[in-house]
């Protein structure tokens, strides 16, 4: 035998075992109480998980798991992507978990599960073929489902008439056919890999192959299609097929509230379990994997503008300033409450701190008055925001924070100067292609850095992410600009902007 072929029988009884051995009958369960158990599971996606599968259910079964199974129970039709973050139990519920309730509410199963390669869909397939093969409770309720001659890894029909196969994503659908049985049910989980996404030629051609190609296998009543993958990445297969058919469902699930940290799936995480994981991988990957909000490698402004540097002596600045784009609501659909603080040096500009939070105006105040407080004596931070933001809202908030800490934040109103945001943010190209801009570099693990630099790089043509640093960093640059000087002294606004790269070694500390 072949070392692979071996490695995936040795998987596969590790598999059967899992099952025979997590789920126990109950020895004393009268023939009526089966019956009323088993007529529960049919209702009830989450009875159905409980009874037949307690080692899945480690903890209780998520509502956005119930609404889903809900929605293919009542629409045999359904064509759905189930975006939901990682660990939020894709996989489990699309290719064990909702074929077997649907079968066991008498909806003929053709199961095809499409992987990234014909390997990788095998072993997600092993999973219902195991449980199928050992589960005791499930022999016990429908009886002895293991059906030899037909009972392979990537292909099984069981004794009751459900079928299992596997297929990798792009391979030739022929052949999907058991008898007159067409497939029912097509599943693609986790197709995406870093490859493919990195390919648009590749994910034009799959997303024309799932339309032309595997979709049409299916021809009877029953016709459901789950494309199981979080939004991890700005250009995937699935944008595609969901731009051209709007009307399939996007079933949307993030882990976590990015503003509280409160999980979705409370009976799974702990409340600070993904405050401590964003602190782990970083706040974009985190939002990348658990959120649904890739990371988007700018085609304006890129990782490379960013240059970190030990962060001279506060009281070397010419001039430091503090630019903050205001948001009210502090919620996990707001707008950011950005705050750039950024000093002059010579002809440069150093972003010394940054705050980037979707938070209540009293939280960025509150900041700005540490901030404050904490600046050497013979340093001082002029704080500037748009006129168009005051209100008697802002103007209580602000008297209230300056009773708190006992200091005067001497706010700068500054009225905006009526240029498209766009063509605005824009402007700051040329700073970082002349490499003016310098980042404190102890900012370079900040979680507001992080969500700063994912906002600057989503900005392109068109762009539909949120603005709310680039407009800060913007507002921060205008008011620096009016200090920022050559080494003959002369005023940098003076002079055209050009492109390339700045020798820092002309940078004076």
């Amino acid at each position: 035998m072949k070392k692979k072929d071996k490695d995936a029988l040795e998987r596969y009884k590790k598999r059967l075992e899992l099952s025979a051995n997590s789920v126990h009958l109950n020895p004393f369960e009268t023939e009526a109480e089966r019956n009323r158990e088993m007529a529960l599971a049919k209702k009830s996606f989450k009875a159905c998980v409980e009874r037949y599968f307690p080692h899945f259910a480690t903890c209780e079964v998520p509502d956005f798991h119930i609404d889903l199974a809900n929605k293919a129970r009542a629409n045999q039709k359904i064509k759905a992507f189930l975006e939901w973050g990682r660990a939020q139990a894709k996989s489990v519920f699309a290719d064990v978990l909702l074929p077997f309730w649907l079968w066991i509410n008498g909806i003929d199963v053709y199961l095809v599960l499409v992987g990234n390669n014909k390997d990788r869909a095998e072993q997600l397939l092993e999973d219902l073929r195991a449980e199928f093969e050992a589960n005791p409770q499930i022999i016990n309720d429908f009886g002895v489902q293991h059906n030899p001659g037909n009972w392979e890894s990537g292909f099984f029909v069981t004794r009751s008439g459900f079928v299992g196969q596997a297929l990798g994503m792009g391979q030739s659908v022929r052949g999907l056919r058991v008898k007159s049985k067409r497939p029912t049910i097509i599943v693609m989980d986790d197709c995406e890999t870093k490859d493919l996404v990195q390919n648009p030629a590749r994910q034009e051609k799959i997303a024309k192959w799932v339309e032309r190609d595997l979709l049409p296998t299916m021809d009877g009543e029953v016709r459901m299609f789950l494309y199981a993958n979080n939004r991890f990445a700005p250009n995937m297969v699935q944008i595609i097929l969901q731009e051209r058919h709007p009307d399939w469902l996007v079933h949307r699930v993030n882990a976590y509230d990015p503003v509280t940290y409160e999980p979705r799936w409370k009976a799974k995480y702990a409340p600070n379990y993904f405050k401590e994981l964003e602190q782990e991988i970083g706040v974009l990957a985190a939002h990348a994997e658990y959120n649904n909000e890739p990371h988007i490698e700018g085609t304006i402004f890129k990782n490379d503008d960013i240059q970190y540097a030990p962060l001279p002596r506060l009281n070397t600045f010419k001039i430091i300033f503090g630019y903050w784009d205001v948001a009210y609501a502090g919620t996990k659909t707001s707008d950011y409450n950005a705050v750039v603080i950024q000093g002059v040096k010579g002809r440069d500009f150093w972003e010394i701190d940054c705050f980037v939070k979707q938070c209540k105006i009293a939280e960025v105040l509150d900041y700005m008055c540490i901030t404050q407080i904490g600046l050497p004596a013979s340093v001082v931070i002029h704080w500037v925001f748009e006129a168009q933001f005051w209100n008697d809202a802002i103007e209580d908030a602000i008297k209230l924070a300056e009773k708190k800490y006992g200091i005067q934040l001497n706010i700068i109103k500054r009225k905006n100067p009526g240029i498209n945001k766009y063509d605005r943010i824009l402007s700051l190209q040329p700073y970082y292609q002349n490499r003016r801009f310098f980042y404190n570099e102890k900012l370079k693990h900040k979680r507001d850095h992080q969500v700063a630099k994912g906002q600057l790089m989503g900005i392109e043509p068109g762009y539909k992410t949120k603005d709310d640093y680039p407009d800060a960093k913007k507002g921060a640059t205008d008011e620096c600009q009016k200090y920022a000087v050559d080494d003959s002294g002369n005023n940098t606004a003076a002079y055209k902007s050009t492109t390339g790269n700045y020798n820092q070694s002309s940078n004076r500390w």
